[in-house]
């Protein structure tokens, strides 16, 4: 089967300089950008509920842009004034930068560790004195939780957002030869919005280990998978694959 047209899960790129466009032009495709997905926060009552002062804690961990944008969409909505004493701890130095849209960002306030939490966690210990909150995903990996608690650090794990399925029904998912997914959730929209899909000799390209679980353990293959030795990036996954099935 010739590959024409090609669903890819993300938002479309702001400019025609991104590698799905070079892709494009190189093989002839018919690229659509459609998100699968959507990330919803807690409502203030939902958080209300939990009986949690955020002004009782004098730090924060920060493992996303995405936790932050929550934390502060809630504390505005909250009417919760963070003081200019508290301090942040980011996963990565990106994360960090990015808190500028929230906050003055000073050194002695904002601490971030190098893209891994174990990093991060040497900075923590080092300021145990701190009530840490932690606003996460409501189904974030146990792995973080399990390291404060571990290393004694006085915290609280929030969860105040989470991925969802979006409403995509409205686009024919029989008519791509190839889907591009790069989250576990992905196969978990196709199959809530297309509960009749099948395969058959459609191409599932996917990003990550978890995602390629995900999908295989929803009964489905994966014939190009990203990050690896030769292709680092699912652009490069991509094309090593068309490449070979050209030759073929």
């Amino acid at each position: 089967m010739k590959i024409k047209n090609v669903l890819i899960s993300q938002p479309q790129p702001e400019n025609d300089k991104s590698p799905y466009s070079d892709l494009a032009r190189q093989f002839n495709l018919n690229i659509t950008f459609r998100k699968l997905i959507k990330i919803e926060r807690i409502d203030n009552k939902e958080f209300r509920k939990l009986r949690i002062n955020i002004l009782d804690f004098t730090a924060i961990i920060f493992t996303s842009k995405h936790a932050a944008d929550h934390f502060f969409s809630l504390c505005e909505e909250l009417r919760v004034t963070i003081p200019e004493t508290m301090k942040y701890f980011c996963v990565s130095e990106a994360i960090a930068l990015y808190l500028q849209k929230y906050v003055q960002y000073r050194k002695r306030k904002i601490f971030f560790g190098k893209n891994k939490f174990p990093e991060l966690l040497d900075l923590i210990k080092k300021q145990k004195n701190e009530k840490y909150f932690f606003p996460c995903a409501f189904n974030h990996n146990s792995d973080i939780p399990e390291l404060l608690i571990s290393n004694k650090i006085n915290h609280f794990t929030v969860p105040i957002y989470e991925t969802v399925s979006d409403d995509v029904d409205d686009i024919d998912i029989s008519s791509y030869q190839m889907i591009v997914l790069f989250s576990p959730f992905g196969i978990e929209s196709i199959r809530k919005n297309f509960p009749d899909y099948k395969q058959e000799d459609t191409v599932i390209a996917a990003f990550g280990a978890s995602t390629v679980k995900a999908i295989e353990e929803a009964g489905f293959t994966v014939q190009i998978k990203a990050p690896t030795s030769e292709a680092p990036s699912m652009t490069m996954a991509i094309e090593l694959y068309l490449q070979n099935k050209g030759k073929k």
